[in-house]
């Protein structure tokens, strides 16, 4: 299955808790958009989330994010990884 890597941008100040409580809202519904979230990373400063999934598409991405609340502002195909 393809993975995913989306981005957040404005989530300046979160918390370990905030993203640690959005991934578990992501993981709540993934399985009905066939997406599996793997890992969530943020830099409080900069306010950028970054989140590695594996989905069928892009677009089954975005909408487990808009439905957790957190709408991703960018979802990009990772194509290939080490």
């Amino acid at each position: 299955m393809p993975q995913f890597m989306d981005v957040h941008h404005g989530m300046t100040g979160l918390t370990a808790d905030q993203l640690r409580e959005a991934h578990a809202a992501d993981l709540a519904i993934e399985k009905d958009e066939g997406v599996h979230f793997e890992r969530a990373w943020a830099d409080p400063d900069s306010g950028n989330v970054y989140c590695l999934s594996e989905a069928p598409s892009a677009e089954a991405v975005k909408r487990v994010h808009e439905r957790a609340g957190h709408p991703a502002d960018e979802v990009h195909q990772v194509p290939l990884s080490i």
